[in-house]
């Protein structure tokens, strides 16, 4: 078929692969699995993020270098070819990791962000960018990591809030002009701040224009204080005086008396300006200007001609423009800042604030903002295009794609790709060192040596940093900066395959991807940039569909961290429980709707115990008896379905639906809904079917009946490992080697080369699977009632009821009842329509539903429902209406619970009621008696390690009269369910075993019939 085409994300190989990379590997494993064996060929190259920060940091850990001044120091050349080593340390145990996970991917031709045809490949798309006018280079505010010395894109500081504790103080500035005040005295503004690093570098204050703004007198304080007129009680307290209010307006160009005298003579600065975005629902209304330290600062001191000073070095501490702070971090300053205003008298107010605040994601250090030389790739506005792309793509969950990504791109900012750093791709761009302006950008190696007139083997910085373009009398030189690793890694549907210098023609086999996954964090991160470029470039988005899954935390709810030891290891856990009960716990959880899952042990456990252990049972099961019979389906006749027994139909049919229902969900991409279905077929074989079944195959000889269980059994497991493979590939590459390959000659090798089994709609029986399904419903039912009154299975009892006023479940209960019989050793099974003979149905209105619809007459309404009936209830389940205050009321509008009638024993699921008839008569005492002793006779030949097909001899006694009476008149059963060609009762022999029966105690003795 066509190719079907996924992208795999490239992870760092900085660390061993964690639960979050299973996941998301199970799920890239799952689907084009699927698709393989729908028919198309999936090429699945594993991929490497070499470059960027985290390299980085190991490698300067490594060389016991901090910062980039020490690096350079150092020398960058070395600094590169240390990363370059260490790229790749946990290559090997990703790989026995990804393997033992049963993950199909290509290790051996991956693709690397550093191999040198991809870097080309990364060029070639800034280049393309830079053509359509899509890159610049701007001196803008932007968050700053001072322990990487480097700028962050937008979405990198939005990936890691912490609430913090921050220092919050109200400034006091004295006025030295106020032209329009009327009132006399020395007027201060005040104003407040979380961030009193920032103020050595304060140039201006600014009022909202509009805004109202009071000179007030405040009592044990000197002169008078300027605030807005919402914020006066809060700041000064109700015993303020207002003086005189004012326009924010009326106050633009009042001078004020420096803070510090660190840039005293900065022209036209300390001068109040105005503008709209100042507020009043926190602080005074007034606010500080840092022109280098905010997106608003800077824009309005732009605007008003207010130098830019920026008195903190590339780590962030101050440099010598501020003498008393010199060599201290902005942060550690806050201390020093504050004791120094207190001491000049210009402190008002000191108190904290706890709020959240943008962190480093790499160094988890806190960020700040200022104003920084970076490139950036335009994106705002492209917003709407971005948005129509991205409506097209189907996501898994669907809110994350419409709500949380789709309201990141309404809002999408300007992106900066450049970093101060040093192991990455190169910003392709020479400046015209005597005119900025001018620029060159380079889009790929060959133009590169043309350009220089010198070869180009590597294109890292410290490679090609050092080449010089002379053109036209003018000397370029290379922009300092590397790109974005998110870059690189937005640019991999390309780059893989170093697109367009190879197969400039086949850009069609491999983009659009049909399918990507990751972590819900790359909402921000690799989904994002990948639609970027992709809209660039050409204009759609580079994936069809993808599925966004959740954070997986360790079982204290905290994010597992190998340090705390908060979480099972990997290995371990796969070593114990094996990872197809891993893959099947992981995929099958909330975490694949995009919610957080708390790790559990018992989840992988439960997998073992629900699917692993009762299909490998079924398998071990057919086997067995296949071996003991001869079974060989090339040479036994195949009854054809409709000559099978009613339960094999039902299993086909059932197994048909969970084909169809399989092909559905997996077409949609909703694989959270399979697993539970594969799971709950599981029980319909193992608990059901091949329990239901087990004497069919026990029996001696050939006859239709039997043939039809193997063929029925043989087939259903085929086509359930079929199933199963994208899911569980161990365990169904075992069913596949042991039931399908030796009796198929031209089979595959492996069942992950079979076809995807498609459903045959003509093998669903709904009337067939509806009737089982309430006999199944009515078993357990009569089950859970005899747990209740402690009666055992073995005991067989009088009759069981089923009541429902539906005469088509009733028709059905009929139909099957010697299965139910069966099943809960019950003599008769009986059929009623008045649940009111049995139990008391009270109705209650679902409020939730009804609430809207009635809205104030709702307690009305709810009085009239609560009254209804069993005649009523019956109305509803027919599907009519009932009119309550003119408004229809249906069945799925109100809940139904049912108690027991005193004196009767009742159990029910949903519309069907069960009443177990609990009186034991001797008759049924005894034979239930029998069943006990039979048991214990199978247990028996269990623990002798007898074969299933053994005959034997069974010799007992026992003192008990009642006890040997029951074991005489049902001697005949019990000697065929285990297989005695003799069973009698004697007294005084050899040997034997003791076994309690009822109250009464047995011996017997066991010994095979040829012994």
């Amino acid at each position: 078929g066509e190719p079907f085409v996924f992208y795999d994300g490239p992870p760092f190989a900085t660390g061993t692969p964690h639960y979050g990379h299973l996941l998301a590997g199970t799920i890239k494993d799952i689907i084009p699995r699927y698709w393989n064996m729908r028919g198309h060929p999936v090429t699945r190259r594993f991929g490497w993020d070499c470059h960027g920060l985290p390299i980085e940091a190991l490698a300067q850990d490594a060389l016991g270098l901090s910062g980039a001044g020490e690096i350079v120091e150092h020398g960058v050349a070395e600094f590169n070819e240390q990363c370059r080593s260490m790229v790749q340390r946990y290559v090997g145990e990703w790989r026995a990791v990804v393997t033992r996970m049963g993950r199909w991917v290509d290790f051996d031709d991956d693709y690397k962000t550093m191999d040198l045809e991809y870097m080309e490949s990364v060029w070639w798309v800034f280049r393309q960018l830079w053509d359509k006018g899509r890159v610049y280079r701007a001196h803008r505010i932007m968050p700053y990591s001072w322990k990487l010395t480097t700028p962050l894109s937008n979405f990198e500081a939005n990936s890691n809030y912490k609430d913090v504790q921050d220092p919050a103080i109200t400034i006091s500035m004295r006025f030295l002009e106020t032209p329009g005040l009327r009132v006399e005295g020395s007027v201060s503004a005040l104003a407040w701040t979380t961030t009193p690093w920032t103020l050595p570098a304060n140039l201006g204050l600014c009022v909202g224009g509009e805004l109202e703004y009071c000179v007030c007198r405040v009592e044990e304080r000197e002169g008078l204080f300027l605030v807005a007129k919402e914020r006066v009680v809060a700041v000064l307290g109700e015993g303020a005086a207002v003086l005189q209010t004012l326009r924010g307006e009326e106050l633009v160009g009042w001078r004020y008396e420096p803070l510090f005298d660190y840039f005293a003579g900065a022209e036209g600065a300390f001068v109040v300006v105005a503008d709209d975005f100042v507020t009043t629902t926190e602080g005074t209304g007034i606010v500080h200007m840092a022109p280098a330290y905010g997106e608003d600062d800077y824009r309005i001191c732009k605007r008003e001609g207010l130098a830019l000073v920026d008195p903190l070095d590339e780590k962030a501490c101050f440099t010598a423009e501020t003498p008393d702070l010199e060599g201290t971090h902005c942060k550690a300053a806050d201390k020093a800042i504050i004791r120094s205003l207190k001491e000049s008298g210009m402190l008002f107010a000191q108190s904290t604030v706890t709020h959240s605040y943008p962190f480093c994601e790499r160094t988890d250090t806190p960020l700040i903002y200022r104003a920084v030389d970076a490139w950036y790739v335009k994106v705002e506005d492209m917003r709407e295009e971005l948005v129509a792309n991205n409506a097209a793509v189907n996501w898994i969950p669907e809110a994350v794609g419409k709500a949380r990504f789709g309201n990141w791109l309404r809002g999408a900012l300007d992106w900066n790709v450049s970093r101060n750093r040093f192991w990455g791709t190169c910003i392709p761009v020479w400046v015209n060192e005597s005119d900025p302006s001018d620029a060159i950008c380079v889009g790929s190696r060959a133009e590169l040596e043309e350009l220089c007139g010198q070869a180009v083997e590597d294109i890292h910085k410290h490679m090609i940093d050092e080449l010089v373009i002379e053109r036209d009398g003018k000397t370029y030189r290379r922009t300092p900066e590397v790109l974005d690793c998110w870059f690189e890694s937005g640019a991999m549907p390309y780059a893989q395959f170093h697109y367009p210098f190879e197969g400039e023609d086949r850009l069609d086999q491999f983009f659009p991807a049909h399918f990507i996954a990751e972590g819900l964090d790359q909402t921000r991160g690799w989904f994002y940039t990948l639609l970027v470029l992709g809209t660039s470039l050409f204009g759609k988005s580079p994936f069809r569909n993808v599925i966004v899954n959740g954070m997986v935390l360790a079982p204290d709810g905290q994010k597992m961290s190998k340090s705390k030891k908060n979480g099972p290891d990997p290995s371990e856990v796969l070593e114990k429980y094996g990872a197809d009960a891993l893959r099947a716990y992981l995929v099958s959880s909330p975490v694949v709707r995009g919610e957080p899952l708390t790790f559990a042990e018992r989840g992988p456990k439960d997998m073992v115990r629900t699917v692993v252990l009762p299909l490998w049972n079924s398998l071990s099961f057919f086997t067995t008896y296949a071996a003991i019979d001869g079974f060989d389906p090339r040479a036994w006749r195949r009854p054809a379905p409709h000559e099978r027994a009613e339960i094999d139909r039902w299993v086909l049919s059932v197994l048909q639906s969970l084909v169809r229902d399989v092909n559905r969900e997996m077409e949609a991409y909703r694989i959270y809904n399979v697993v539970p279905r594969l799971v709950e077929f599981v029980d319909d074989l193992t608990n059901w079917y091949v329990r239901r079944s087990r004497r069919r195959f026990w029996k001696a000889g050939e006859d239709e009946d039997k043939a039809s269980a193997y063929f029925t059994l043989h087939e259903v497991l085929q086509t359930f490992a079929r199933l199963l493979a994208p899911f569980m590939p161990f365990l169904s590459e075992e069913v596949h080697q042991r039931l399908t390959r030796p009796v198929d000659d031209d089979a595959p090798a492996s069942v992950h080369w079979c076809d995807f089994p498609q459903v045959d709609e003509d093998m669903i029986d709904v009337d067939l699977e509806r009737r089982m399904a309430v006999a199944r419903t009515c078993v357990g039912l009569g089950r859970k009632l005899r747990e209740e009154e402690r009666l055992k299975v073995r005991q067989p009892l009088s009759r069981i009821t089923v009541v429902h006023r539906d005469e088509q479940v009733r028709g059905d209960a009929v139909a099957l009842a010697h299965l139910i019989s069966e099943e809960l050793n019950v003599k008769r099974v009986e059929v009623e329509a008045d649940e009111a003979a049995f139990s008391r149905v009270e109705v209650k209105p679902d409020f939730r539903k009804l609430g809207k619809r009635f809205g104030q007459k709702m307690k009305e309404a709810a009085a009239v429902i609560s009254q209804w009936g069993p005649d009523e209830v019956a109305t509803l389940g027919a599907g009519e209406t009932i009119s309550v205050l003119d408004e229809p009321v249906s069945l799925e509008d109100v809940q139904l619970h049912r108690d027991a009638l005193e004196g009767a024993v009742v159990a029910t699921d949903g519309e069907i009621t069960i009443a177990l008839d609990t009186e034991l008569t001797p008759e049924l005492l005894a034979e239930g008696l029998a069943r006990e002793f039979t048991s214990a006779l199978q247990a028996a030949r269990k623990a002798a390690g007898f074969d299933v097909v053994d005959r034997v001899r069974v010799a007992w006694e026992t003192e008990d009269e009642e006890l040997a009476c029951a074991v005489r008149v049902h001697s005949e059963e019990i000697a065929a369910e285990v297989l005695a060609v003799s069973f009698a009762e004697e007294r005084g022999f050899e040997g034997g075993d003791k076994v309690e029966v009822g109250e009464g105690l047995l011996r017997f003795s066991l010994t095979l019939a040829d012994a």
